[in-house]
């Protein structure tokens, strides 16, 4: 014997099935998407080169963390290989100079090194757990010193 849907009740399986659908969908959304709220500083993207505002998020963030934060990331290495490209610190990574008026030339070199973009999204996770600068430095050294030497002393 052959079970049919009668006609009259089929709006209301679809409606409970589009339901469903949409409560399963809602949960599984926005689980790899970043943080966007903070303890510290970001600067707008507005005068960022195109290449970084079209970047993924968790680099546009980077960027935007990099330009307001010099104090953190100056004291943070970098361990993709950059120190021979003259850069000395994390920060170098995102910003090659500022100038008089305290505007930043952006370097484009994180947009595509993830090492880069890694190490500064864990020195903002660290920072909103309460970590110290020399803290994080000593995570950053123990979890990314096999991928290459040090740029910083």
């Amino acid at each position: 014997m052959v079970h049919t849907i009668h006609p009259r009740y089929i709006p209301s399986t679809l409606f409970i099935l589009v339901i469903l659908l949409a409560i399963i969908l809602t949960g599984c959304s926005g689980q790899d998407k970043p943080s966007t709220e903070h303890d510290f500083e970001m600067a707008s993207t507005s005068d960022m080169p195109a290449e970084v505002k079209a970047a993924p998020v968790v680099v546009q963030q980077a960027y935007q963390f990099a330009a307001a934060n010099p104090d953190v990331l100056t004291h943070i290495p970098c361990y993709c290989g950059c120190g021979e490209m003259g850069h000395t610190s994390n920060y170098a990574c995102y910003v090659s100079g500022v100038d008089a008026n305290g505007k930043p030339t952006y370097d484009t070199h994180a947009l595509g090194c993830s090492i880069c973009v890694d190490i500064t999204q864990d020195t903002m996770r660290l920072l909103d757990q309460g970590k110290s600068v020399p803290e994080i430095r000593n995570y950053i050294d123990e979890t990314y010193a096999k991928y290459g030497p040090s740029n910083m002393p």
